[in-house]
């Protein structure tokens, strides 16, 4: 008679219990917010009427949409300059030959992750003020005789973004850059390619899945972006956070609030649900080159 070995459970199921409850969560607390959104707001009260879909006609409004293109406009300035001056860093990261750079470079890049958001914040207003770093230095130069309007503009919120999301895509890029096969780079190398035209044509697509993965995640992340918008801008520059914060919280408008909240998860979560097949097709096309 064989003796049954007790079937032991998956020790992953442990693992992924927490996530599972994280999720759930999550989705009730989402719940709560699209069923808001179908509910008539009551001025000068905390409670809310019956079912409306005006909520979601509201949203048409010229001012709401202004906003809205404000959100977009300003994340993906972000998300691509932070490209742009994070690639360069992230490159140097991974060749760097001496570890003591290497070393140096990954104290830089990931010192800001541990700075509150809002103390980097303030920093950005000393620097960008009328009296900050910035026009102090080029006063001093004999640049300007009056000082430049960089705080509480579009320019200023997306500095400080840029300066805020680097860390991240580095971090991105950087795994990205150091899954390329060096023999792709000496191959092309033997055959007479120049190192410009060995980053153009071989590093350069080897690395777009971190690429795309990158700049998708940062403007999704910048879709959100609240305490930075909310004190470089000022009031005069509204991202959709700071939207929904005065809908919310200033006029207790918490239909619309949800309204607001939903769309900016919608326009997040799409531009998220964009990474695979955009990955897909550049490893078809690397594949094929």
């Amino acid at each position: 008679m064989k003796h049954r070995v007790p079937r032991r459970r998956p020790f992953f199921l442990a693992f992924l219990l927490p996530s599972l409850l994280a999720a759930g969560l999550f989705l009730a607390a989402l719940g709560d917010v699209l069923q808001y959104s179908f509910r008539t707001f009551i001025p000068g009260s905390l409670d809310v009427g019956g079912f409306t879909l005006e909520n979601f006609l509201r949203i048409g409004r010229p001012i709401y949409l202004s906003v809205l293109l404000d959100t977009v406009t300003i994340s993906v300035l972000t998300a691509l300059f932070t490209l742009l001056l994070s690639y360069p860093v992230a490159y140097a990261l991974v060749r760097a030959r001496r570890d003591w750079v290497r070393t140096l470079l990954i104290i830089l890049a990931i010192t800001p992750l541990f700075t509150g958001e809002i103390v980097r914040t303030y920093a950005w207003i000393l620097v960008l003020g009328s009296n900050g770093f910035v026009n102090s230095l080029l006063k001093d130069a004999g640049l300007i005789t009056a000082p430049l309007s960089l705080l509480y503009t579009r320019f200023g919120v997306t500095v400080a973004l840029v300066q805020f999301s680097m860390p991240v895509m580095i971090i991105l890029l950087a795994t990205a850059i150091s899954h390329v096969d060096r023999n792709c780079e000496r191959a092309a190398a033997n055959l007479g390619a120049p190192p410009l035209m060995v980053f153009w044509r071989v590093t350069l697509p080897l690395t777009m899945p971190g690429v795309i993965s990158g700049t998708i995640v940062i403007f999704a992340w910048t879709m959100s972006a609240f305490s930075t918008p909310q004190l470089i801008g000022g009031g005069k520059v509204l991202m959709i956070s700071n939207l929904v914060y005065l809908q919310g919280l200033s006029t207790f408008n918490f239909p619309f609030a949800a309204v607001l909240s939903l769309l900016a998860l919608l326009v997040a979560m799409g531009s998220l649900g964009l990474i695979r097949p955009a990955i897909r097709r550049l490893e078809r096309r690397v594949a094929l080159h």
